[in-house]
């Protein structure tokens, strides 16, 4: 939200009202600013302002910043007709200005940062920033040395010309290898995997930059992040 703004599209936006109910308890002299009724519903305030509803203080709570463990069988999107979404885990006020930066697959767990500051998501979505996604991959055939070493140089995707870029890739047993890439394709851990002849069992997303799921967090868990994990973004 912009500062100045309408009173009538702040008590709107912070209630979660229609516009027409927020008029008509400001034309009943419902809100107040500083401690002063107002029945003009195009009146201007600032971050600074203090409205009242009724008698209750409304709080605008600015950008913030969430990371969740993301369960199986929920889909990284704020509605959804035939699934759960990951927004139906969070008891936050004013999810509709909420997005996730950065999706997972519906089958895919782990962490997921969710988030009101588009500008601070742009910088882990955008492949220009480079910024590194790390996960634990569970295969269905042996993890070779050569197969990591192709993962590592970049593997043609079914359907597109470029090579991937050059991803970080370290086996951690036979079955399974933590994957570090700076892309964000659809299904592209899926379809790297496939480039080297094997097949994805089991995703789940452990880090995004140096930010690092929260071991606390048990599946459908989630807590704001704190200062200097936000601050990780912004400086790289």
């Amino acid at each position: 939200m912009k500062f100045p703004c309408r009173i009538d599209k702040f008590v709107s936006h912070i209630n979660e009202l229609p516009r027409s109910k927020v008029k008509i308890l400001i034309k009943k002299g419902e809100v107040s600013i500083n401690g002063i009724v107002t029945k003009k519903s195009d009146v201007q305030i600032t971050r600074e302002d203090s409205v009242e509803v009724s008698g209750k203080l409304l709080k605008y709570l600015g950008k913030r910043y969430f990371m969740l463990n993301k369960p199986q069988g929920y889909v990284c999107a704020n509605s959804d007709e035939l699934h759960p979404t990951v927004f139906d885990l969070l008891d936050e006020p004013n999810l509709k200005d909420f997005h996730v930066a950065g999706r997972l697959d519906i089958d895919t767990t782990g962490l997921v940062l969710i988030t009101n500051d588009g500008e601070w998501s742009h910088q882990i979505t955008s492949p220009k920033k480079q910024k590194y996604k790390t996960y634990l991959v569970e295969t269905k055939e042996i993890i070779t040395e050569e197969a990591l070493e192709q993962l590592r140089q970049g593997v043609a995707l079914h359907n597109e010309k470029q090579l991937t870029r050059p991803a970080q890739a370290q086996a951690v047993d036979k079955y399974a290898l933590r994957l570090s890439i700076c892309e964000g394709k659809y299904h592209q851990v899926k379809r790297m995997l496939a480039a080297v002849s094997n097949h994805v069992v089991e995703l789940h997303r452990e880090k995004i930059s140096d930010i690092e799921l929260d071991h606390e967090l048990s599946a459908g868990e989630y807590r704001p992040l704190t200062e200097h994990e936000i601050d990780i973004i912004n400086a790289k």
